[in-house]
This record gives structure tokens, sequence and C-alpha cells, in this order.
């Protein structure tokens, strides 16, 4: 049993666009899949003319392997699928943003509960414990 969530469709792994955002929101939805960056300055093959790549896979595991048996390569990142998610423009101000978008996450944030429908409003409420972190942890709600 893995570590981490599956991805959403195997048949799609590989089919996202590279350019991604990067990190944030604090929720997630879907992994849709993991990545491995290679980088030829750091003694990954020089496959595309000195230019970063990325490898994928449908699981965490495989990912993990192959980032720790191949030089140059970064750990794995699990691209992710964000239905909604929390806006932090400035240090401690919230933003419920309705829209969809896909970024690449540490695959550590995997281990926080996946967004349910409670998860947001109940980290905007003013009820809210002290260290909002609690929910998104699935330590309160």
């Amino acid at each position: 049993m893995s570590a981490y969530p599956k991805v959403k469709d195997e048949e799609l792994v590989g089919t996202y666009p590279a350019i991604s955002k990067s990190g944030g929101g604090y929720v997630w939805d879907e992994v849709l899949e993991y990545r491995v960056w290679c980088h030829p300055h750091d003694g990954a093959p020089d496959l595309e003319d000195g230019d970063d790549y990325y490898y994928v896979f449908d699981n965490h595991e495989e990912a993990l392997e192959f980032s720790q048996t191949n030089p140059g390569c970064e750990e794995p990142v699990a691209l992710i699928l964000q239905e909604e998610y929390i806006d932090e423009p400035q240090p401690g101000q919230y933003i419920h943003i309705k829209e969809q978008r896909i970024t690449e996450w540490p695959v550590e944030f995997l281990s926080r509960p996946k967004r349910n429908p409670n998860t947001i409003p109940a980290f905007l409420s003013p009820n809210a414990p002290v260290n909002r972190l609690e929910i998104l942890r699935g330590l309160t709600s």
C-alpha cells in the first residue's frame, strides 16, 4: 500500500502541460501524476539541449526510486488538481478561490486529507482554531 494517493486517471498521466502553478492553495482534490525533474547542470543526461525536463509516474514509489537512482534528479513532486483553493496574498489574509487550477506540490503535502466541502469554510470561519492548519491536517473540523 502506498503512503501517497493514487493518480486520478492512469491513462492521462503524461498528458498534462509541463507548465503549471507551483505550490500554494493549501488544499488538494486529485493527484494527476508524479513528476521527477531532471537537471543536466546537476548531472542528468542532456536530452533537451541543456534545458530541464521531467519524467512522469502514476505512483510515488516508482518516482522516488527513479529520482534516487539517476543523477541530476530532484525528489518527486505531485501534480495536483485544485477545484477550489485558499489564496494568501498577504500573511494571514485568506481568500477562498472557486476556480480550478493545476499546481505542483511537494509530495509531503499530500499527507493532508483531501479537501471536502467543509474544509475551506471551516478554515475561514471566525471560530477556526488559532492554528488554522489543524483543519487542513485533519486534526480538527
